[in-house]
């Protein structure tokens, strides 16, 4: 199953902690992670996965894959901009929102329109969202949602 983490690309360390335990939970079980290869959010996923022996995608809005953070193991450059987001949302079978701002509203509006399952950790209140506590029923929410397919 390919997880889908969404989140801001600044962001405070508790989050950041937040996001490396969520990358951690997902590396642990095997899942392979798509998220927005940048900084913040995604780097703590990204670097969580890694530490676990994960696999990370990083779906990059530039055209290069320098930009990618350093625990991005396939980088995907597109040179779309926030345009990317789709992809990420497409390729996802599921998809764990952290804090963000715009660009992650995007993402969650484009889950919520798309059909794809979305788990909510400390970000936007929208309904449709699944809300969990913790990074570990985050991945375990995650899983569940997304056995059942988009």
């Amino acid at each position: 199953m390919i997880i889908g983490v969404i989140g801001g690309s600044e962001c405070s360390k508790e989050v950041y902690e937040m996001a490396v335990e969520l990358g951690r939970e997902i590396g642990r079980r095997g899942y392979l992670l798509i998220c927005g290869g940048l900084g913040g959010v995604m780097e703590g996923v990204c670097k969580g996965s890694k530490m676990e022996g994960g696999v990370t995608i990083g779906v990059l809005p530039g055209n290069t894959k320098e930009e990618a953070n350093s625990w991005v193991d396939i980088p995907i450059v597109t040179g779309m901009g926030v345009a990317r987001n789709v992809i990420i949302i497409r390729t996802a079978e599921v998809v764990i929102a952290l804090p963000g701002r715009y660009g992650t509203l995007s993402e969650i509006g484009f889950a919520l329109n798309l059909g794809t399952p979305i788990v909510g950790l400390r970000t936007w209140e929208i309904e449709g969202i699944q809300k969990v506590n913790s990074p570990y029923e985050a991945v375990e929410v995650a899983i569940r949602l997304g056995r059942r397919g988009k």
